[in-house]
């Protein structure tokens, strides 16, 4: 017997942006249907952020009894149960679990629904015996790991960001198809917890963050014995038995590689399938649902939200995409947009590498030569040389009027510390904003302000000042 419902909102997938904007809704009032086929927290809760930092955690702690870097302290080779490690990686999930539960969101007066939805029509839904009649429709069933179509790749045989925290053994040598964030990051956690690991991609390790930082990052992995292959091409992939070989060739020179297990982590792509999008006279691609500024889909009534939109594929994003849409479905604001110029983003690996706004070469291009970079190191802030975490820079990237367009750090907590940049460049602050203000002192974020101090050095300090300054001294105090 089919259930008909009608309400004002109804959202597919009850991930990081759909949680978010069912919750808003809900207490604001709304009548709020919540379609969900999997599981509830989408894949930040169960296959991404949560387990991937909860993996890291272990990994860096691992790392710690390694380090000879403190005096009258003495390293060494720590005991790893890497089963028990990943007991650690779901007891994490299970607390931040009721979070997102279902039980959380009804007593939040959500109506939920454990279904696969569908599209019957330009304001209808079908979810099992669920047939929904909503003003509005926010669709945000988020993103998927895909498999590339190399030769010998065998799809049920490898390991991706969705399957890889449930494995209990521990490989002897991970080979890592992608050098992007998931990729990079998974690398040097399983090479902290004991394993052997090379990484492979067919550009550079992180393409689109600010090179110099990169580096830093690259020479860390290196060093700590990963074993990376970039710019190659991968030719071919061979499942034995009880192993995995990866034909690669660069600069025309074939070489095999053999390891024990594969981790593919070369990109993803929109749940969008057997939505019926069609039905309901939404458009779509290959990237993505077709989305205006305000996330309104080609159909006015139903908006697209976080990965399935085609966007940047970050759990943030998909927060900030939901408070426009409360913004605009809620009170009536139809001026709220997406604006990008101030998103940051965190690869998690050690040291941290983080960027809000304009890379350098990405400011060049934009502004030309009409622009300044300030840097510093945290080999001169004092609290990182007491931590013995000096490797990393910051830099900052402004316009000739000082005029903040971006801003990169590598460097221990440089996810922490590169939320005050966002928000300089969020509120259009010029660099004396962050040169004036007061930071306490021994902390990693006096290096933000000692880059902006950095900013006015040549200036500050050139003749024409110092001229200015001797004819100060003459005049009467």
């Amino acid at each position: 017997m089919t259930n008909h419902i009608k309400a004002d909102l109804c959202i597919i997938g009850a991930g990081s942006g759909g949680l978010s904007v069912a919750a808003g809704a809900a207490q604001l009032g709304l009548k709020t249907v919540l379609i969900e086929r999997a599981e509830m927290g989408g894949d930040c809760l169960n296959t991404g952020c949560v387990p991937s930092k909860a993996l890291l955690a272990a990994a860096k702690r691992a790392h710690m009894h390694r380090k000879d870097d403190i005096k009258g302290i003495r390293a060494h080779e720590p005991e790893i149960d890497f089963s028990a490690v990943k007991d650690h990686v779901f007891d994490v999930i299970k607390t931040i679990e009721p979070n997102d539960s279902q039980e959380r969101f009804e007593k939040l007066g959500v109506t939920v629904i454990r279904e696969s939805a569908r599209f019957t029509g330009t304001d209808t839904v079908q979810a099992g015996d669920h047939h929904i009649k909503a003003r509005h429709f926010v669709i945000a069933t988020g993103s998927r790991a895909v498999v590339p179509p190399i030769p010998g790749l065998e799809k049920n045989k490898v390991f991706t960001n969705e399957t890889i925290f449930a494995l209990r053994e521990k490989p002897d040598r991970l080979l890592v198809i992608g050098g992007g964030p998931i990729g990079i990051e998974m690398a040097q956690a399983h090479r902290r917890l004991g394993c052997k690991v090379s990484v492979f991609d067919m550009g550079p390790i992180l393409p689109r963050d600010d090179q110099g930082n990169v580096e830093i990052v690259r020479q860390a992995l290196l060093k700590e014995g990963v074993d990376l292959h970039e710019r190659v091409a991968i030719r071919e992939v061979k499942h034995g038995g009880s192993n995995v070989t990866l034909l690669i060739e660069k600069d025309g020179k074939a070489q095999e590689i053999t390891g024990s297990h594969l981790l593919v982590a070369a990109g993803r792509a929109p749940n969008t399938d057997g939505l019926d999008l069609d039905k309901a006279n939404v458009k779509f691609e290959k990237r993505g649902i077709t989305v205006d500024d305000h996330l309104k889909t080609s159909n006015p009534g139903i908006f697209a939200i976080g990965d399935v939109s085609g966007g940047p594929q970050f759990t943030h994003v998909a927060g900030y995409h939901a408070g426009v849409i409360i913004r605009q479905i809620c009170f009536k604001m139809f001026r709220a947009k997406v604006d990008y110029k101030a998103l940051p983003w965190v690869t998690y690996t050690d040291p941290e590498l983080a960027q809000v706004g304009l890379t350098e070469d990405e400011a060049r291009k934009k502004h030309g030569d009409d622009i300044k970079v300030a840097a510093w190191h945290f080999d001169e802030n004092d609290r990182a040389v007491a931590e013995r975490a000096t490797k990393g820079q910051i830099r900052v990237v402004t316009d000739k009027k000082g005029l903040i367009l971006g801003a990169s750090i590598v460097g221990p907590q440089a996810g922490e510390l590169i939320g005050l940049w966002a928000l300089a460049i969020t509120n259009g602050l010029k660099i004396g904003a962050v040169t004036g203000m007061i930071a306490p002192y021994p902390t990693l974020g006096e290096i933000s302000k000692r880059a902006a101090g950095a900013w006015y050095t040549p200036s500050l300090f050139s003749d024409k000042t110092r001229r200015i300054v001797r004819f100060f001294q003459k005049l009467p105090f």
